[in-house]
């Protein structure tokens, strides 16, 4: 069937289907065909397409004419609906302030015949209180110069009084006056006499205590006032000796030395039987600065007899012991005297002073540096404390009575209670 459709060609022989180039042909008519009634219904689309665009545009055009002449006719019915609408408000906005108008000038009119009712019950009570105050003024005047009248009589009357009194009462003064100043004069001599015994006493009575206090198992005993002899006696106890020896103390606080003091107390150490004699003095003899031995009575100041007191009881005990193992009382008191009485004995004695004396210098050193840390401490103290007050009484001032109150820093906090002395 392939060789029917083909054809072979006179010139080259090439073969050549007939069907196919038929099949060409017919779809090159085919499309001229379908080309050319496209293009004409093409042509028809378009005509129509602008009958419909023009058609379109005379309805937007018709449709806008008739928008504007709605809108022209909406505007002028709600002009004229607005304008009625505004004419009806005014009209009852005007009725309304009206009638508000009508009632406040009413009102108004109330409140003005109150004021001046109020300004003439005003001014009638001024009248009145003018009235009043002038009458009481009157009265007062006149109580007062009645008053001055009865005072001036009344001081005459006193006057005349108290002037025949007054004579004798300025003689009584003159003569109480004078005897009050002998008096002063006699108790100023007499205080300055006791001064220096009652500085005497008080010597006198820390030594008593300086020795109870120091030597609990010692004998202390007060020569009473008025009776012969000096101060107080120690007898030295031990534990297991009673009455290990005596020494006897005697206590002076004058501005200058008396040399006869040595040989009295000498006298009463041999009357009282002492085995040692002390004098406490407050000035000490011309030719000694410190503690030292006088003719068998040992010298010294209140701050030297602390440790030398220590001493020399120590020394009666050691020599009450040595005296107790050798035979003779005589023997023994003669021993004790001696070794008392000697160098070696002043020498040990003052190497143990100067010990003491040495530690009590310490001691007030560091006494005086404690003072001065205290005083510094309360000097700070006292600078916190006024600060304090200060800034107190400030937020006081600003706050008032808003700030509770602090006992310590009110001004009566320090102040004694009615009743108190």
């Amino acid at each position: 069937m392939s060789n029917n459709n083909q054809i072979n060609c006179p010139n080259c022989g090439t073969a050549i289907d007939v069907q196919d180039i038929l099949s060409h042909q017919l779809e090159e008519e085919i499309k001229q065909k379908y080309q050319a009634e496209l293009n004409t219904a093409q042509q028809k689309f378009k005509a129509e397409q602008e009958v419909l665009a023009k058609a379109q545009a005379d309805f937007e055009e018709k449709k806008k004419r008739e928008n504007e002449l709605f809108q022209d006719r909406l505007e002028k019915q709600m002009a004229h609906e607005k304008k009625l609408l505004e004419d009806k408000l005014k009209s009852k906005l005007a009725t309304e302030q009206a009638e508000q108008f009508e009632a406040l000038q009413k009102e108004l009119n109330e409140k003005s015949e109150q004021v001046k009712e109020l300004n003439r019950s005003k001014v009638e009570i001024e009248r009145l209180k003018r009235e009043k105050e002038e009458a009481s003024e009157q009265a007062e005047l006149k109580a007062q110069k009645l008053l001055n009248e009865m005072l001036i009589q009344e001081r005459e009357k006193i006057s005349k009084s108290e002037a025949e009194k007054n004579e004798l009462r300025m003689k009584e003064l003159e003569k109480k006056l004078e005897d009050q100043k002998k008096l002063t004069e006699e108790m100023q001599r007499k205080q300055a006499q006791g001064s220096m015994q009652l500085q005497g006493e008080v010597q006198e009575l820390a030594i008593e205590e300086w020795l109870s206090t120091q030597f609990p198992l010692d004998t202390i005993e007060e020569i009473k006032k008025g009776a012969r002899g000096a101060d107080c006696i120690q007898v030295v106890n031990t534990r297991t000796v009673q009455n290990c020896g005596k020494i006897y103390y005697e206590s002076k606080r004058t501005k200058d030395f008396q040399p006869g003091w040595i040989e009295k107390f000498k006298a009463d150490m041999r009357d009282k039987e002492a085995d040692v004699g002390v004098l406490v003095t407050e000035a000490m003899p011309s030719d000694m600065d410190r503690m030292g031995l006088r003719d068998g009575v040992w010298v010294c100041s209140f701050g030297e007899f602390k440790g030398l007191c220590a001493v020399l009881r120590e020394s009666v005990i050691q020599l009450s012991k040595v005296a107790i193992s050798q035979e003779g009382k005589g023997d023994k008191m003669h021993m004790l005297y001696d070794f008392l009485t000697s160098n070696t004995f002043r020498m040990q004695v003052e190497a143990i002073v100067e010990g003491f004396s040495q530690m009590k210098s310490d001691l007030e050193r560091e006494k005086n540096s404690m003072q001065r840390i205290w005083k510094q401490r309360e000097k700070q103290i006292d600078k916190v404390v006024t600060n304090t007050i200060d800034m107190y009484g400030s937020i006081k001032g600003i706050a008032g009575n808003a700030v509770q109150s602090v006992k310590a820093l009110e001004l009566d906090a320090g102040l004694p209670e009615e009743g108190e002395d």
